[in-house]
């Protein structure tokens, strides 16, 4: 095998372990959507899932990580979908489809799965938290990005810039977490027309 082909696809042993991290998610996920978070201990999710819950703790160190998942692999893919859109489109235009591409490249593409972890995910309040955190780690990453643009076409000061960059990524992160959320409790399929619908009803210039 090439050095070429060796960089550029994962290893058996990460495939593996890809897979094992999604089938426990999926057990966790259904538990704790039927059963409630709270009421549901790692030790049964494990049981389910047929291992240990050491095992369980190799993959996600918390409970709460099992439906948080990794916030540092999705701030890298929405980055890099912010940096791809056009330099001449509206911002706000290319946050909405940055947000898209995220949801389109997804976590394995099971939609079952993926409305379940929303629903669990906002009926908690230690979830709730969580992903407040995980919002905080993508604006670090977007807010950068975003005031370079601006500040790139516009007569403001640098604090001007940095203030509008953040209402602006905030005002994002605010339209997918209603998007996510509507998607998740209703019987709309089509998650990314929801997400730009949402987008839409503000449509920051």
């Amino acid at each position: 095998m090439s050095e070429t082909t060796a960089g550029s696809r994962p290893g058996l042993r990460d495939l593996t372990r890809d897979a094992v991290r999604a089938r426990i998610a999926a057990v966790a996920m259904a538990r704790f959507d039927a059963d409630g978070f709270d009421r549901v201990t790692v030790e049964q999710v494990a049981a389910e899932a047929g291992i240990s819950a050491r095992s369980f703790h190799r993959y996600f160190p918390a409970k709460e990580d099992a439906v948080i998942g990794d916030p540092a692999r999705h701030s890298e893919v929405l980055a890099a979908a912010f940096r791809d859109r056009p330099t001449d489109e509206p911002v706000w235009s290319a946050l909405r489809e940055a947000f898209a591409t995220m949801l389109l490249r997804g976590d394995g593409g099971d939609p079952v799965t993926a409305r379940r972890s929303v629903r669990v995910m906002t009926s908690t309040p230690s979830l709730r938290a969580r992903n407040l955190e995980k919002h905080h780690a993508w604006a670090e990453v977007l807010v950068p990005l975003v005031a370079r643009r601006l500040g790139g076409g516009e007569r403001l000061g640098g604090a001007d810039v940095d203030l509008r960059a953040r209402t602006v990524v905030q005002a994002a992160l605010g339209c997918f977490d209603v998007s996510i959320t509507a998607w998740a409790t209703g019987d709309d399929a089509d998650v990314t027309g929801i997400l730009r619908r949402s987008f839409d009803v503000l449509d920051v210039r």
